[in-house]
């Protein structure tokens, strides 16, 4: 246990926890056969629109909020921070970083995730978006980063912290977190957290010699697809503590997507496996701003995935492997971590059923076999590796989960985030999408451009900022009051009808210290 301490060292205690952000172990989790977007959540009784346009309609029961009980909410998981300067100089190419998580889902099955490296001096950022409950997102936000962290470690250093380990002596932490109050760590798990990941350095030690330079694209691919398989082989095993066996059951029948990034200098990569995305905010001479994406979703919409998943099975799955545009009929995303319920075969999937403890036995999804379910595994891990090099005009990064892409274009996300780190308003004329409108109509969006960048820097967070576009904004791209109001005030049964937990980190770079790093190199 001590080594444990040292190495997890940084680990804030969530003594405050908000009740959007409960612990989810201690909450069963909303799980049936279709995990991902169960359309058996939505009632018959309310019409659906798509998920850009929100119904804001009478048939809603919500009542209409004030701006402070708006703010409220809004702010309630915000957090900031700003990287440290050194003798007035900042020598990092990460300015700081806001991020932001507004839930749809009770409890909210997105997690977020900071930390620098410090044998490294990397930053991780990375946003998880779970599914069937929030347990294996919530496993990701703990374990991933380490993997990665252990990944890069060089093969001296990981000798030294085996021998640290088996001498029993201090330990240095390898990671510094950034961490919301209420962003839970759960220490029950810990040990078996930190055996799991002591054995996985183990094996890099043999497998790697002495100056080895971990490359980091192939770090990130092995720390995803290593961690996954640790996931499925603890459930597997299962553990003698019969709380311990019910929560390593949970985190791997539920499962999540994971988009990561790992800045150093001015070197960026994005790991992403799922639906979350990752978007560049790149400043033009004129001071406008365009997006450049840095990360391919993994649905029905990405023709290489889709033909990618039906290459790895037989011709004759070439109809049921993917319905409906989801796996099976069922899932949404193509990629993700944990359901093992897409991984395993039944045989194995019955067994770890039978030996496990009686309340999973209570969960109709843990009991539901995929249909057509002929030649496993369907789902994978594995994540997508971009790299970008950075440039003096990169100003910024978003990292978005599928409920922030839902509701606003790419575009627009780096517009409005653009504006609010620079404070310039691009002006463009203003367009009312085919609307017909009065003369009165027209002055009042006037009027409400102008409150809107007279109040631009009411929000101290830039997504926080975001997040209220996202959630507020009306047909004509303008926040509207009441719509904001009416969307944060809907009940648990409504809101996830609604829209979907959004998770937002906003990455801010330095320019100078980026066209420095690139004129010396």
């Amino acid at each position: 246990m001590p080594v444990m301490s040292q190495l997890f060292r940084g680990l804030p205690r969530a003594t405050v926890l908000s009740s959007n952000l409960l612990p989810c172990q201690h909450r069963r989790p909303q799980l049936g056969p279709s995990a991902r977007r169960p359309i058996s959540r939505r009632s018959p009784h309310v019409s659906h629109t798509p998920s850009r346009c929100y119904q804001t309609t009478s048939a809603l029961y919500s009542y209409i909020l004030t701006p402070p009980q708006v703010n409220s909410i809004l702010k309630a998981n915000e957090y900031s921070f700003k990287v440290p300067e050194f003798d007035g100089k900042n020598l990092s190419s990460v300015m700081g970083f806001d991020s932001n998580q507004l839930p749809a889902n009770a409890p909210i099955e997105d997690r977020r995730s900071a930390a620098t490296c410090l044998q490294t001096r990397g930053m991780l950022l990375g946003v998880f978006d779970g599914h069937a409950g929030c347990a294996c997102a919530q496993a990701l936000s703990e374990r991933l980063f380490y993997y990665i962290a252990v990944s890069l470690l060089p093969h001296d250093t990981l000798c030294e912290l085996e021998a640290a380990v088996e001498a029993g002596r201090a330990l240095s932490p390898i990671l510094q977190w950034q961490k919301h109050p209420n962003d839970y760590f759960s220490r029950e798990a810990q040990t078996l957290y930190f055996n799991s990941l002591r054995t996985y350095w183990q094996e890099l030690i043999d497998l790697n010699n002495p100056g080895d330079v971990p490359d980091t694209q192939e770090a990130l691919m092995n720390a995803f697809k290593r961690l996954d398989n640790d996931i499925s082989l603890e459930a597997q095993v299962g553990d003698p503590n019969a709380f311990l066996h019910y929560w390593i059951l949970r985190v791997a029948f539920s499962g999540a997507t994971a988009c990561v990034a790992h800045i150093d200098g001015a070197d960026l990569y994005i790991a992403n496996a799922g639906d979350a995305r990752a978007v560049l905010g790149v400043q033009e001479e004129d001071g406008s701003f365009t997006a450049h994406t840095l990360s391919n979703d993994h649905c029905a919409q990405n023709e290489d995935e889709v033909a990618r998943i039906r290459g790895e099975h037989p011709p004759s799955e070439r109809k049921t492997v993917i319905r409906q545009d989801r796996l099976l009929g069922l899932l949404m995303p193509f990629r993700a971590f944990g359901d093992v319920k897409f991984k395993w075969s039944i045989e194995l999937q019955k067994r770890v059923l039978e030996s496990g403890p009686d309340q999973l036995h209570e969960n109709e999804h843990t009991k539901f076999i995929p249909p057509n379910y002929h030649t496993p595994p369907y789902l994978t891990a594995e994540p997508e590796i971009t790299y970008h090099r950075l440039r003096p005009q990169d100003r910024f990064l978003v990292i978005g989960s599928d409920g922030l892409w839902e509701t606003l274009h790419r575009q627009e996300v780096v517009r409005i985030v653009g504006e609010y780190l620079t404070g310039v308003h691009q002006q463009q004329p203003l367009t009312v999408g085919g609307y017909r409108v009065t003369v009165g109509q027209m002055q009042g969006l006037l009027e409400e451009r102008k409150a809107r960048v007279s109040s631009a820097f009411e929000d101290q967070n830039a997504a926080t900022h975001l997040m209220r576009h996202a959630v507020g904004n009306n047909e004509f791209g303008t926040v509207d009051h009441e719509r904001l109001s009416k969307m944060l005030s809907l009940p648990e049964e409504l809101a996830r009808m609604y829209r979907d937990d959004i998770t937002i980190i906003i990455s801010q770079f330095n320019p100078h210290v980026i066209g420095a790093r690139r004129q010396e190199e």
